[in-house]
């Protein structure tokens, strides 16, 4: 199974980026998917997750209100759409996917079967 981030980069605030990930070896139908991130010298932080059938759509308060996740099946492809881009958003962001529902404790998602390598997103004040 191989997940694979893309549409990082450098963005002033403000801005906006789409993260994408496509999965290979998994098909997407019986998978929650997910995004989480991790600020230099802080700890992993959950952002975002959708279940299988998109019934349920977790967001952090943090983000709640500017990213949006969505899915496409079909493409074995995520998607994070990132607006109103902050510099505290700045982070490595990576998916991640679970087969099953989003097992949220807290403000946590828990339980993710593969993960992608990260993408770099930095948001310049």
């Amino acid at each position: 199974v191989l997940l694979v981030e893309s549409g990082g980069g450098l963005v002033e605030a403000g801005g906006s980026l789409r993260l994408s990930c496509t999965a290979s070896g998994i098909t997407l139908d019986n998978y929650a998917i997910g995004w989480f991130r991790q600020a230099p010298g802080k700890g992993r932080e959950g952002v975002s997750c959708i279940s299988p059938s998109d019934e349920s759509i977790y967001y952090s308060d943090s983000v709640k209100g500017r990213f949006t996740i969505s899915r496409n099946n079909t493409k074995n492809t995520w998607y994070l759409q990132m607006n109103n881009l902050k510099p505290e958003d700045t982070a490595a962001y990576y998916c991640a996917a679970e087969r099953g529902i989003c097992t949220v404790i807290g403000d946590m998602y828990y339980g993710m079967d593969y993960w992608g390598i990260g993408t770099v997103v930095t948001v310049s004040s």
